[in-house]
Parts: structure tokens; C-alpha cells; sequence
């Protein structure tokens, strides 16, 4: 007797389409918000480095002052000075920006309150400002950062409002210098609208920008997906033209045994091509598989599907091995079966069964779903046709659906050779 060929007991390598285990998703949904994020972060470093340059002369200022009485100096450079390095750092490295923002923010007014309380005669001369001017365009910016529009306006008017009630509430101020005090105040109600108009302007383009984008990438989905479907319409319909039809009329016109054994080499050929026009992969090695590697299989891809769905395996001990493209042939198109019962059964009922003696090996995808009209089935759907029925076909097997209002039976069977 000739030597029969190793049988390998390795788990089945099957490749099932993704497609198969979940929906997948629209591509537009979850689309960065790539130039909203950019803009946030260019606003962020340029307002860093304004305050760095700003923040370092006013605390130049702040060290020379002798506005401020002894007792306060320190505690007033302390309560703005490390609020501002926090803030800084944080949009430099991009983390806890609005809460480092906010409390600068909130603190400034508050020591443009305390500030008059605290200062004596302005010895540095009339025309020195004090070092709090420098940052009252920090604090506005701050806003920017951490606020809404409404509140960024209302900080726009509130520091330089402060600052100027400051100025004047300033022990030993002239009457000379309320010009000079409102003109400062004015400069710097000015500039923070300038910045809250171009972070609006910026944040605004940027919006509309990835609003564009994500309507272009769902533009360019919806036509992907139609092109694909076309472009598989035409696939199968030049196959058909090519290669089943030509198996069929090569088996009609087959009188010699020659002549049909290559009829049915073509026919196979084109069923297994019909059958595979949803795998990427091709039949891959047909090296034999055992019976029990098969239920193996099976067992994990419906596991894969639904960990719930029972997988009854009885593989008897004479059940010989088959081919690799019969294992593969009937794992792939259990696969699709299982897939139709939970998407259009909902899974009731469902239960799979695999077994295997010497005549025959057999894979029954059972439900209890409303089941379906077969000839209500469109044309260009393969779920059945293709991958279940055509695919056992094209390795010499077959695959039988029954279905009615008490549910679906699919049966694939695949006999040893007599």
C-alpha cells in the first residue's frame, strides 16, 4: 500500500476576513482634529514666549522697585511671578494649560486690588511705569487661554479698568500723570482685544479647515466604497463571462474521459475563483489536515465571532485526515454561515456542530431566527451563493441551506474518496 502522507496537528491557519468578525467603521468618524490641535499649540507657544519676555522685564522692574512697602514687595512678587513661571512651563510643554492659565488669570486682578494698599510715594519717578503694566497684557492672554469668549472680553476690560483705579488710588499721584495713566490703560484694552481677536480668528480657521477635511474624507469613503462595490460587480461578472461559463460549455462539448477531466478541472478552478472573490489570500498548501485540526478551527473562529455560541465536536478515532483546501473550504464557509445567523438572526438559537467519522466530515450551523426567502436573495449577494455553496463545491463538497419560519440549517459535508 502506498505510504499515506504526514497528517499535521497544528491549530488551521485560517485568514477570515475582517470584515466578516465586525462592521467597519466610518472612516470620517474618527478623524483627528489635526489643525485645531496645531493652531492650539502655535497659540500656546507664541503666548509662552511673549510672557517669558515680558514676565522677565517685570520682574527686572519688581526687583529695582521702591514703590512697594518692605513688608509687601516680596509677598506680591511671589503671588505673580510663580503663577506665571507655572504657566509658562505648562505651554511649553503642553500640559495643564487651562487650569495654569486660570489661576494667573484670576490671581493678577486680585493683586492689582491689593497693589495700591500696598505702595508709598512713586519714588522710581513720574515717568517710570510700575512693573505690574508690563504684565497686563499677560493676564489678558492668560484669558485667552483658559477662558471662553464672554469671559476673555470681560478680562479684556476688567485688568486695564484695575490697573488704571490702581494707578490713581496710588498714594502721591499728580494730576499730570492721569493722561498718562488712562493712555496706558486704553494701550492695553487695545492690544487685548488685538489678541483675542487673532486667537479667535485662528481657532476659527482651524475648525473650518478640519471641517473641510472631514468632509472630504467622507466624500472620498462614500466613493471608495462605491468603487469598490463596482469594481467587484464587474470582477464577477467578467468571471462569470470567463471562467464558468466557459467551464460549463467545455463540459457540454466533453465526450472523451480527456476531455472531461479537464471540464471538471475548469470547473473547479472557477468555482474556487467565484468562492474566494472576498479572500485575499489564495488556496494556500494542501497539505492534510486532521479531522480534529478542523474542529479546532471551527471552535475558534466561531469563538471569535461569539464566545457564547456552543461548538459540538465528536471526531471519531478512524475519521481520517483531508485536504488543506477542504479544511479551509469548510472553516471559511462555517464562518460565513455563523456570521449570517448573528447578523440577520440575532444569533437565537444558534449552535454549531463538527463531526467526522470515515465516510464524511460534517459542519451543521443551526438557528432559530425567522429565517429568509432564498429567491429573495439579490444577485450580487455572494454571502450564500459564493462562499458557502460554491465554496464546498469547488473541493468536491457540498453545502445545503434549509430555512424556514422555525429557523435555518446549514449543512456542509465533504465525503473521503471511495
Amino acid at each position: 500500500m502506498p505510504e499515506r502522507a504526514p497528517v499535521t496537528t497544528e491549530p488551521l491557519p485560517i485568514a477570515v476576513d475582517p470584515a466578516v468578525r465586525r462592521p467597519l467603521g466610518d472612516i470620517a468618524a474618527g478623524a483627528e482634529r489635526f489643525t485645531e490641535a496645531r493652531v492650539e499649540r502655535i497659540i500656546r507657544i507664541v503666548i509662552a514666549l511673549g510672557c517669558a519676555v515680558l514676565g522677565t522685564q517685570a520682574f527686572l522692574n519688581a526687583l529695582a522697585s521702591r514703590q512697594e512697602t518692605a513688608a509687601a514687595h516680596a509677598p506680591l512678587v511671589f503671588a505673580v511671578f510663580v503663577p506665571l513661571g507655572v504657566m509658562i512651563a505648562a505651554c511649553v510643554a503642553g500640559v495643564g494649560v487651562r487650569t495654569a492659565a486660570g489661576v494667573f488669570a484670576a490671581v493678577f486682578p486680585l493683586v492689582l486690588v491689593c497693589w495700591p494698599f500696598v505702595t508709598v510715594a512713586p519714588v522710581d519717578g513720574p515717568d517710570t511705569a510700575p512693573w505690574v503694566w508690563y504684565l497686563l497684557n499677560v493676564a489678558t492672554s492668560a484669558a485667552v487661554l483658559a477662558f471662553a469668549l464672554p469671559l476673555q472680553l470681560v478680562w479684556a476690560a476688567l485688568v486695564p479698568v484695575l490697573y488704571a483705579l490702581a494707578r490713581l488710588a496710588q498714594p502721591g499721584i499728580g494730576s499730570g500723570e492721569v493722561v498718562d495713566v488712562a493712555r496706558d490703560a486704553v494701550f492695553a484694552a487695545i492690544l487685548a482685544a488685538v489678541v483675542i481677536t487673532l486667537g479667535r480668528l485662528l481657532r476659527s480657521v482651524a475648525v473650518g479647515i478640519d471641517s473641510a477635511r472631514s468632509a472630504a474624507v467622507a466624500s472620498y469613503a462614500a466613493a471608495a466604497a462605491a468603487n469598490a462595490a463596482e469594481t467587484e460587480r464587474v470582477a464577477v461578472a467578467a468571471l462569470m463571462h470567463d471562467s464558468v461559463l466557459a467551464a460549463l460549455i467545455a463540459a457540454e462539448r466533453a465526450t472523451t474521459a480527456r476531455e472531461q477531466a479537464l471540464a471538471t478541472a475548469m470547473a473547479r478552478e472557477a468555482l474556487t475563483r467565484l468562492a474566494n472573490t472576498d479572500q485575499d489570500s489564495g488556496e494556500g498548501p494542501d497539505e492534510p489536515v486532521a479531522a480534529a485540526a478542523v474542529a479546532a478551527a471551527v471552535r475558534a473562529v466561531v469563538a471569535d465571532l461569539d464566545a457564547a455560541v456552543p461548538v459540538a465536536a465528536a471526531v471519531a478515532p478512524v475519521a481520517a485526515a483531508v485536504p488543506g483546501r477542504v479544511a479551509r473550504a469548510l472553516v471559511l464557509a462555517a464562518t460565513q454561515a455563523v456570521s449570517n445567523a448573528i447578523v440577520h438572526a440575532a444569533g437565537a438559537g444558534l449552535q454549531v456542530a463538527v463531526r467526522a467519522d470515515a465516510a464524511r466530515v460534517r459542519v451543521q450551523v443551526i438557528d432559530r431566527g425567522p429565517g429568509f426567502d432564498p429567491d429573495g436573495i439579490a444577485d450580487d449577494r455572494l454571502g450564500i451563493r459564493g462562499s458557502i455553496v460554491a465554496r464546498m463545491a469547488a473541493v468536491g463538497g457540498r453545502g445545503r441551506v434549509r430555512t424556514s419560519a422555525a429557523g435555518t440549517v446549514v449543512t456542509l459535508d465533504w465525503e473521503y474518496p471511495g
